[in-house]
């Protein structure tokens, strides 16, 4: 835990934030929009997936079966090298909020890939994430097959442009199944359907006074519950 004086017009001083803390959850729920947010008012480096260098993205969507193996392996290599590029400049003191949890890779191969593809890839994960830190928080993202939708609409990236409900299904189930028996890490689940943590300054913050006092075990916040 670090002690901080946090930006964003929050007082935090005397209080302590996780060093690592990895945001998830299903595409369209605002995994990078809160990793950005909460690095800014912690004053923490922000590691981030990059989905528009995937060369085969834009073609998976369109055509899942077959460039699934290419983009599955793509993001794989990418989010490995990040995390190698944040050991080496100081994995000791982390102080970093990513926009992935590298322990959930597999969901995707496992939703996507064929048996033998999936195979090799759990083969390629096994070497390359034998090193992988583990966060002192992990923050899970939620929401409704229809909210992720109209957010993956509103943001109109060209690549998400044939993402159907279907698979957005599959996703939220994979999502749920996986972190319903994670334990790795203090889990912080987020009922994110009608939470506005970008443009909403009382979410961010109920958000952020109620994570700082997050040490072990599994949490939920649902902004329904505060009026």
């Amino acid at each position: 835990m670090i002690e901080i004086t946090a930006g964003d017009g929050i007082d935090l001083r005397g209080r302590s934030a996780p060093g690592f803390i990895a945001v998830e959850g299903p595409i369209g729920v605002g995994k990078t929009t809160l990793a950005n947010r909460l690095a800014g008012t912690f004053n923490y480096d922000v590691l981030l997936e990059d989905p528009q260098e995937n060369p085969f993205l834009e073609r998976f969507y369109q055509n899942p079966r077959q460039t699934a193996l290419a983009t599955q392996l793509f993001f794989l290599f990418q989010r490995a090298q990040k995390i190698q590029d944040m050991r080496q400049q100081d994995i000791f003191e982390p102080v970093r909020v990513a926009d992935f949890l590298i322990d959930k890779d597999p969901l995707f191969a496992r939703v996507n890939l064929d048996s033998d593809e999936y195979q090799l890839y759990n083969k390629v994960y096994g070497q390359l994430t034998i090193d992988a830190p583990t966060p002192d928080l992990v923050i899970y993202l939620q929401a409704s097959v229809d909210r992720l939708q109209e957010r993956i609409q509103q943001r109109g990236l060209p690549a998400e442009r044939h993402i159907d409900r279907e698979y957005l299904e599959t996703l939220n189930e994979v999502y749920s199944e996986f972190f319903l028996y994670y334990d790795a890490a203090p889990l912080l689940i987020i009922n994110a359907n009608e939470l506005d943590l970008s443009d909403n300054d009382r979410d961010y913050r109920q958000l952020v006074d109620y994570l700082l006092d997050v040490r072990s075990g599994r949490h939920y916040f649902n902004p329904t519950f505060f009026g």
